[in-house]
């Protein structure tokens, strides 16, 4: 290990957030070394990002891919140990030289290596969305009980850490906190007419005013699912419950979050749009380091807007609270419902406004129950995405008369 350096892996590595990472660490040579890269099949990118990085472990998820990525490394005369499958990504999440961990691994994919890197003390540095949404309280347990440190990478949640006391943790009403509030840029369909939304496609949801990102996440901001998956996440992260949440319409994605204060202080972390910003600030804390990105000019801005978000417009950011004030296992069958149905989605066998009536019609499949282990989240992810994986079943029975009305199919016990 290098004199100072950090030591890190990097879980999703082929992902929007895992390349901005590594431009990062580029830029401070001698301050960070990559220990271990993973990725889901993506073998020409890691490949070239194992070629530069030099990692110890390199991590794919499917077969083929790391039997590919092995032989290509093995011609290019590298000595990097390929390892395959889950159990290897809670490998390089807990390797003893490592001392910091990206969690940026998209889906319920994330859970077990982020648990892993949680339970083995590592500073996690959290793009994950899903693991706090599904398993909240477990994956909070489990930082405390390893003594990990847990620094959020989505620049709400980053902006929220950034504009509350250090060390304030969960203790918001000992730092004087009166509410939080994350802003959404709205994406692309803040002014589409609500008719028109039947026929987004998937290109056109995907294509975000501010942000470049995964697919997948895309059209989550697009429907504003990533805002209500934001909303769980800062109850966990903050200790904050759903009425002292609040979110609010930004479309010029330079303010990030704001914290209010009882005494009518209003703290917030501006930047212009760019990954980057609160990845330096995790990889870096304490500490500031550059995160290559072009300073903000606000007299070039010019305005900054905000309205409250229009939940007719947006139905799953109400069933995202809906779920967080249900509790248990409420969170991870939305999680795992608006999965297949932007999967779905994405592939042109679903509708944009079918994608919350799937998941409504999932949730209220599903009395909340107690999650105390990761075989319970496990559990009611795979109960779910079997009810939804039923629901677009007896959608297409229906025929393609329903599917264009946008009618939703009774669902059977």
């Amino acid at each position: 290990m290098m004199d100072g350096a950090r030591t890190l892996t990097v879980l999703g590595a082929t992902g929007s957030v895992g390349v901005n990472t590594l431009d990062v660490v580029a830029r401070h040579p001698g301050k960070f070394r990559i220990a271990a890269l993973t990725a889901r099949n993506r073998t020409d990118l890691l490949f070239e990002q194992c070629l530069r990085f030099q990692p110890e472990i390199a991590v794919m998820l499917e077969p083929q891919a790391a039997a590919d990525l092995d032989r290509r490394l093995r011609k290019a005369g590298q000595e990097c140990r390929v390892l395959q499958g889950v159990e290897a990504l809670e490998q390089a999440a807990s390797l003893p030289q490592v001392d910091t961990v990206m969690a940026a691994i998209v889906g319920i994919a994330g859970l077990r290596p982020t648990l892993a890197a949680a339970r083995a003390g590592k500073k996690v540095l959290l793009a994950n969305k899903e693991a706090l949404v599904t398993a909240g309280a477990i994956l909070v347990e489990a930082v405390r009980e390893g003594g990990a440190m847990l620094l959020p990478i989505d620049s709400e949640h980053n902006a929220i850490f950034q504009s509350l006391p250090r060390g304030c943790g969960t203790g918001l009403d000992r730092a004087g906190v009166r509410r939080v509030l994350l802003t959404a840029s709205g994406g692309p369909f803040r002014k589409t007419p609500l008719h028109r939304l039947e026929h987004v496609t998937a290109e056109q949801a995907c294509a975000h005013p501010n942000w470049v990102m995964g697919r997948k996440i895309s059209v989550d901001s697009a429907t504003m699912m990533n805002k209500g998956l934001e909303v769980i996440e800062a109850r966990w992260l903050f200790g904050a419950g759903e009425t002292r949440i609040e979110v609010v319409i930004h479309p010029e994605s330079i303010v990030h979050s704001l914290v209010e204060y009882v005494d009518g202080s209003v703290i917030a972390q501006l930047g212009n749009p760019d990954m980057r910003t609160p990845i330096a600030f995790a990889l870096g804390y304490p500490e500031r380091i550059a995160a290559g990105v072009e300073f903000l000019d606000l007299a070039r801005v010019g305005a900054l807007h905000f309205e409250r978000p229009d939940l007719q417009r947006f139905p799953c950011l109400r069933l995202a609270y809906s779920a967080l004030v249900a509790g248990g296992s409420a969170p991870a069958v939305l999680n795992a419902a608006n999965e297949i149905a932007v999967e779905n989605f994405l592939a042109g066998r679903l509708k944009f406004t079918q994608i919350p009536r799937l998941i409504e019609a999932v949730l209220e499949q599903f009395p909340a129950r107690p999650l105390v282990r990761l075989d319970d989240v496990l559990e009611a992810d795979r109960e779910a995405r079997a009810r939804a994986t039923q629901w677009l079943n007896a959608l297409q029975k229906q025929g393609a008369d329903v599917a264009r009305a946008g009618c939703a199919p009774r669902m059977t016990s």
